[in-house]
């Protein structure tokens, strides 16, 4: 069984930061791209930002510049530094992962969701 748990949500202010974790556990041979993903109310989940297994990084137009995803290998982590905070920027953020378990199995999980609330 795999899990990926998320951390680091919370309410900031506007021009604030905040980083996001998320930690994958389990049977876990190999990880491939990593992401970050958003859903504000009433609107469709999105994506923010990937990160492959070799480092290539994309992130989406609304927050080039701002948002920064790293992973570090060794701990099956994914992070995302958001800098220069928006109130659009709040969301329920979710960890997504393609990985290969132990079994051979190669699927796609999820995290449970972290809130980001961005206001004064």
């Amino acid at each position: 069984q795999v899990q990926l748990v998320e951390s680091g949500g919370g309410l900031v202010q506007p021009g604030g930061s905040l980083r996001l974790s998320c930690a994958a556990s389990g049977s876990i041979f190999r990880i491939y791209t990593m992401g970050w993903y958003r859903q504000a109310p009433g609107k469709q989940r999105e994506l923010v930002a990937q990160v492959t297994g070799e480092g290539s990084t994309r992130h989406v137009d609304s927050v080039k510049g701002r948002f920064t995803i790293s992973r570090d290998n060794a701990k099956n982590t994914v992070y995302l530094q958001m800098n220069s905070l928006k109130p659009e920027d709040t969301a329920v953020y979710y960890c997504n992962a393609d990985i290969q378990r132990n079994a051979g199995n190669r699927g796609t999980y999820w995290g449970q969701g972290t809130q980001v609330t961005v206001s004064s």
